[in-house]
């Protein structure tokens, strides 16, 4: 950021932003909001009315898209993490523009992540089920169960996320009620736990923001590869490789990094005010995050194909050939490695990296890429288990279709409602991007 950029001007466009709303506003948000509605919650309302067999599960496939969801927007949540906790470690400047966005990012995504676990289980009032706790049923939870890591895992991960995010916005919250009056007013003072920026409240911020980035951080690693091993611990053809939890890990920062670049460029191109504080520079540097991703996640996909080549069995052999060679995957497949591998090799030019309209478009691939990753590996290698008389095609119903199409319009929705109450991006770290400023204009607070 340029340092002629003053204080005043930083809380005139963030706070601007969040206080003077026009009417596109409101009818994206309620098309995304009825969107919403409409595809995802009233379709889970009628398979919980109808039952689980308005999906293409069956025998021996039992875990579909809904997992498959789950699994993506893990790793979507991911980026918020790594680029709030491990680059204020490394105090990589870049990130203060973008750390805020990327943490609302996280907190929605882990929202979305909890629901299709409860739209997985079919009977959703049945969730205490998966909570140790003594009970009158004289029942404990099985924790040699990979979906009991998940509880622990996405549940640690989801308060510590949370904490994280309202923690560092503490000092924006106590900036913005002397800016705002009526609801907001009391809304941010109440948040805002009495912050008055003294010298000792800084120093306690600053170590504590160190302390939650540090133990936030091991979660980065810990959260997908726990994910990972629902699938690696089992005896399934295509589920038991051990170089699932670094491929996972990696996937879900690359998707993580690809959804940042989407959610900035379309904060650029709807509110201009932005392209001061996200330049080309950012651009620039998360191209590059890319880019190194890419090209780690596409060595864990050829190490995964010669694990099962390697190992040379029937049932590997045929899980491979049925995920490469059979349609309507091995066009899927293609489609996959030429948006996670192929194209993103174009960011080895700069001038690619630093332009938001090649990149958004870029991304966009890297999404789906990584969404039909997961989608090759749960469903598909449970369609060829074993003995042939066990293996099923699956094909998604209506049902899975519209949720899965309803939790991007859902996600959308919240992460739209958020920005205009809670800033998106930080006050306080925007202004140490400024710098000091050596002539103060007049009556300049």
């Amino acid at each position: 950021m340029a340092n002629k950029i003053t204080y005043r001007e930083i809380n005139q466009d963030i706070i601007g932003f969040m206080t003077n709303t026009g009417i596109w506003y409101y009818i994206v948000l309620g098309f995304m909001a009825l969107g919403a509605l409409a595809l995802f919650f009233a379709p889970w309302a009628y398979q919980i009315y109808t039952g689980q067999g308005v999906t293409g599960l069956n025998v021996p496939i039992f875990w579909g898209v809904y997992l498959v969801n789950f699994v993506f927007w893990v790793g979507v949540a991911h980026a918020g993490t790594l680029i709030s906790a491990m680059l204020f470690i490394t105090k990589t400047p870049w990130r203060r523009s973008i750390a805020r966005g990327a943490e609302t990012m996280t907190f929605f995504a882990l929202i979305l992540v909890t629901l299709f676990i409860f739209i997985h289980m079919g009977r959703p009032w049945n969730f205490y089920w998966s909570f140790p706790y003594p009970n009158q049923r004289l029942l404990w939870t099985n924790f040699q169960s990979p979906l009991m890591f998940d509880v622990f895992a996405i549940g640690t991960y989801f308060t510590s996320s949370a904490i994280f995010l309202y923690f560092g916005m503490i000092p924006d919250l106590a900036a913005l009620k002397h800016h705002t009056t009526g609801w907001r007013k009391w809304l941010y003072t109440t948040l805002s736990l009495g912050w008055r920026g003294t010298d000792r409240q800084w120093h306690v911020q600053g170590k504590a923001t160190m302390f939650f980035s540090s133990f936030i951080m091991p979660l980065v690693v810990s959260v997908h590869s726990i994910v990972s091993w629902d699938f690696a611990l089992s005896v399934v053809p295509g589920y038991s490789k051990t170089i699932f939890a670094p491929y996972f890990v990696t996937g879900a920062l690359l998707s993580g990094f690809a959804g940042v670049v989407l959610m900035l460029t379309l904060l650029r191109w709807f509110f201009p005010f932005v392209r001061k504080y996200v330049t080309e520079y950012h651009y620039d540097s998360i191209g590059k995050m890319i880019l190194l991703l890419s090209l780690v996640w596409s060595y864990c996909t050829i190490m995964e194909i010669l694990t099962g080549l390697y190992a040379n069995t029937s049932e590997e052999m045929e899980s491979l050939k049925y995920k490469i060679l059979t349609d309507p995957y091995m066009q899927l497949f293609a489609l996959m490695m030429f948006s996670n591998t192929i194209l993103p090799l174009v960011l080895m030019i700069k001038k690619v990296r630093i332009t938001p309209v090649i990149m958004f478009f870029i991304c966009i691939f890297v999404m789906v890429g990584m969404w039909l990753e997961r989608y090759l590996i749960i469903p598909n290698a449970l369609s060829r288990k074993f003995l042939p008389w066990m293996w099923y095609d699956y094909f998604p119903s209506w049902v899975e279709l519209s949720i899965t199409a309803g939790a991007f319009m859902f996600f959308i929705a919240m992460f739209m409602a958020s920005i205009k109450i809670f800033p998106v991006f930080s006050l306080f770290e925007l202004k140490e991007d400024a710098g000091i400023p050596m002539e103060k204009p007049h009556g300049e607070g």
